[in-house]
């Protein structure tokens, strides 16, 4: 049902049984898939893609230009995912020529005031909690959590089944599995209780805090660290897998608790 207070362009592609309730604009070349609740007073602007089943509270601006000077008017994307829940006054903006895109998996939710900035790349099930800020490009894996007021730095990446402390402020990439709080943001334990609500089992959860005990904890640095797991710790797929994140971070990582 589309409120005939609501403003849709007639070259908006609405699929079955979306609501767009009333004082809402929805721009041209936008699509909506079927089962989205659009609450009042929400601006979704060209080149926006939405997913089934979605809800997007009042106030969210999504689709808007970047407020990257760079950008030349090229022609990108914001594309969201199924069953993501964007709440009140959250703004999303499109890619730039550097990824085409701003991308939001399915399953996330964005609690209210959370900016989302061009060419940022958010895997699924990942929560940003309110006020949370997201400069541009940076790339959050499937379910990571970001508790409120946390801000990150352009180009950062965020691991998967990462935790990060609320009013952090991230600078350096974060590896997957782990938690991260303090000032600076420093290595503070494995997101056990996150993996194990998961479904990880015991023993693999042991397994990851086995690697992070022998980066973080036994070893003055990550260099010495990587040699010490592989040394230590036979060939699986979370041990090459937070090794190689590790090994390709352009940033750096974060440190481990001083």
């Amino acid at each position: 049902m589309i409120s005939p207070l609501a403003s849709v362009s007639a070259n908006a592609q609405i699929e079955e049984n979306v609501q767009i309730d009333a004082f809402s604009t929805i721009y041209e070349d936008v699509i909506i898939g079927k089962n989205t609740r659009i609450h009042p007073n929400v601006t979704i602007y060209s080149g926006t893609r939405i997913g089934e089943g979605c809800e997007i509270f009042p106030g969210a601006v999504i689709g808007v230009i970047p407020q990257d000077l760079k950008f030349d008017g090229e022609y990108t994307t914001v594309e969201i995912g199924n069953n993501t829940k964007i709440r009140e006054c959250v703004t999303i903006h499109r890619g730039t020529k550097d990824k085409w895109k701003t991308a939001i998996g399915n399953n996330c939710l964005l609690m209210t005031y959370v900016h989302v900035a061009h060419d940022c790349q958010i895997g699924n099930n990942v929560i940003l909690a309110s006020y949370t800020g997201l400069s541009g490009h940076v790339e959050i894996d499937d379910w990571a959590i970001l508790e409120g007021k946390v801000a990150a730095q352009q180009f950062v990446k965020i691991g998967k089944h990462a935790f990060i402390g609320g009013a952090s402020l991230v600078r350096k990439d974060v590896p997957p599995y782990i938690k991260a709080a303090r000032e600076p943001l420093t290595f503070a334990g494995v997101n056990s209780v996150g993996m194990r609500r998961r479904g990880f089992s015991d023993e693999l959860v042991r397994q990851i805090e086995d690697i992070y005990r022998i980066l973080y904890v036994q070893n003055s640095n990550l260099s010495k660290g990587i040699i010490a797991v592989r040394e230590a710790i036979g060939v699986c797929e979370n041990r090459d897998e937070i090794l190689s994140f590790i090994e390709s971070s352009d940033k750096g990582v974060i440190r481990g608790m001083i």
